[in-house]
């Protein structure tokens, strides 16, 4: 499991966190991506646009990191204008693989807004280590198949190589 081979940029205004993915988003990235949220959330965030207009793909890891933060922040199931994460100019390609895993509900997808004028901040790499990208896949995959069980097939041996992966640098510890 290598770096990063994506840039996660950030802005807030009022209760909104802004977040620009440029490159591919993988599962380094999304552990960062979940962390960024999550520390947001924390800080009264209520509300996220994630530009995905320099995205060409998302592996399935960040998808499922994707998904199960649609899952945490609509709870309530809102009409889709008022789901709390946007999904700003996503490719065909990536709009595609989102709806393919039965996700897209789970998300407000707009085209053609433009965030330029937002003072973006790098969002720092976390330096995971392989067990912590080890969890988060085997989370990311669990929650894809929960979600959507004709996922289950093409999932199922992915997470069980991470169940098994994360239960043997646990023992290791």
């Amino acid at each position: 499991m290598t770096s990063p081979s994506s840039t996660l940029l950030a802005a807030r205004v009022g209760d909104t966190v802004c977040v620009k993915l440029a490159g591919r988003a993988n599962f380094a990235t999304s552990v960062d991506f979940k962390r960024l949220i999550n520390e947001a959330r924390v800080r009264g965030a209520q509300r996220f646009i994630v530009d995905l207009a320099a995205c060409p793909i998302m592996d399935s890891t960040f998808l499922g990191v994707l998904a199960s933060l649609g899952v945490q922040l609509s709870a309530d199931d809102p009409p889709p204008e008022q789901r709390p994460i946007e999904l700003l100019n996503p490719t065909p390609k990536v709009a595609d693989l989102i709806d393919n895993l039965g996700v897209l509900h789970l998300f407000r997808v707009v085209q053609g807004k433009d965030l330029a004028n937002l003072c973006f901040t790098a969002v720092e790499s976390t330096g995971a280590t392989k067990l912590e990208l080890s969890r988060n896949c085997l989370e990311a995959h669990q929650v894809l198949m929960d979600l959507n069980p004709e996922n289950a097939a093409k999932f199922k041996d992915v997470a069980k190589f991470f169940a098994e992966d994360v239960a043997k640098q646990e023992a290791a510890q």
